[in-house]
Protein backbone atom coordinates (compact mmCIF):
# COMPACT_ATOMS: atom_id res chain seq x y z
CA UNK A 1 0.00 0.00 0.00
CA UNK A 2 1.53 3.35 -0.93
CA UNK A 3 1.70 6.34 0.79
CA UNK A 4 -0.20 9.54 -0.74
CA UNK A 5 2.27 12.32 -0.78
CA UNK A 6 1.31 15.43 1.44
CA UNK A 7 1.52 18.77 0.00
CA UNK A 8 4.50 20.74 1.34
CA UNK A 9 5.94 17.51 3.23
CA UNK A 10 8.95 18.30 0.86
CA UNK A 11 9.12 21.46 1.92
CA UNK A 12 9.01 20.65 5.36
CA UNK A 13 11.54 18.09 5.27
CA UNK A 14 13.90 20.56 3.23
CA UNK A 15 13.54 23.46 5.90
CA UNK A 16 14.14 21.37 8.82
CA UNK A 17 17.46 20.23 7.32
CA UNK A 18 18.53 23.93 6.50
CA UNK A 19 18.24 24.62 10.22
CA UNK A 20 17.59 28.55 11.90
CA UNK A 21 20.31 30.67 9.48
CA UNK A 22 19.71 28.43 6.06
CA UNK A 23 15.74 29.80 6.47
CA UNK A 24 16.57 33.21 7.59
CA UNK A 25 19.13 33.57 4.71
CA UNK A 26 16.64 32.35 2.27
CA UNK A 27 14.09 34.73 3.32
CA UNK A 28 16.24 37.63 2.80
CA UNK A 29 16.96 36.49 -0.62
CA UNK A 30 13.13 35.93 -1.44
CA UNK A 31 12.66 39.71 -0.21
CA UNK A 32 15.38 40.82 -2.18
CA UNK A 33 14.24 39.14 -5.13
CA UNK A 34 10.48 40.80 -4.66
CA UNK A 35 11.78 43.99 -4.27
CA UNK A 36 13.67 44.04 -7.11
CA UNK A 37 10.45 43.81 -8.74
CA UNK A 38 8.73 47.29 -7.61
CA UNK A 39 8.46 49.95 -10.06
CA UNK A 40 8.96 53.40 -8.42
CA UNK A 41 6.38 55.81 -9.62
CA UNK A 42 7.09 58.65 -12.13
CA UNK A 43 6.40 62.03 -11.05
CA UNK A 44 2.74 62.49 -12.70
CA UNK A 45 1.73 59.27 -11.10
CA UNK A 46 2.66 60.19 -7.83
CA UNK A 47 1.24 63.73 -7.95
CA UNK A 48 -2.20 61.86 -9.25
CA UNK A 49 -2.26 59.34 -6.75
CA UNK A 50 -2.00 62.62 -3.99
CA UNK A 51 -4.24 64.60 -5.66
CA UNK A 52 -7.06 61.10 -5.59
CA UNK A 53 -6.24 60.47 -2.05
CA UNK A 54 -6.68 64.20 -1.01
CA UNK A 55 -9.92 64.54 -2.86
CA UNK A 56 -11.09 61.13 -1.02
CA UNK A 57 -10.48 62.06 2.43
CA UNK A 58 -11.80 65.24 1.55
CA UNK A 59 -15.04 63.70 0.74
CA UNK A 60 -14.83 61.48 3.38
CA UNK A 61 -14.67 64.33 5.69
CA UNK A 62 -17.26 66.09 4.51
CA UNK A 63 -19.64 63.01 4.80
CA UNK A 64 -18.86 61.90 8.25
CA UNK A 65 -19.44 65.40 9.58
CA UNK A 66 -22.90 66.07 7.44
CA UNK A 67 -24.23 62.62 8.94
CA UNK A 68 -22.79 63.44 12.23
CA UNK A 69 -24.76 66.80 12.48
CA UNK A 70 -27.73 65.27 11.22
CA UNK A 71 -27.51 62.79 13.73
CA UNK A 72 -26.49 65.22 16.61
CA UNK A 73 -29.99 67.31 15.44
CA UNK A 74 -31.74 64.12 15.49
CA UNK A 75 -30.52 63.19 19.04
CA UNK A 76 -31.21 67.04 19.83
CA UNK A 77 -34.60 67.10 18.49
CA UNK A 78 -35.97 63.49 20.19
CA UNK A 79 -34.03 64.14 23.53
CA UNK A 80 -33.98 67.65 23.98
CA UNK A 81 -30.72 70.48 24.23
CA UNK A 82 -30.08 68.78 27.58
CA UNK A 83 -31.88 71.90 29.78
CA UNK A 84 -34.18 70.66 32.10
CA UNK A 85 -38.09 71.39 31.54
CA UNK A 86 -40.41 73.56 33.12
CA UNK A 87 -41.14 72.54 36.92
Amino acid sequence: MARAAVPGAAGEQEAREKGFFGRFFTFLREVIGELKKVVTPTRRELFNYVVIVLVFVAFMLLLISGLDFVFGQGAFWLFGNGTAGPQ
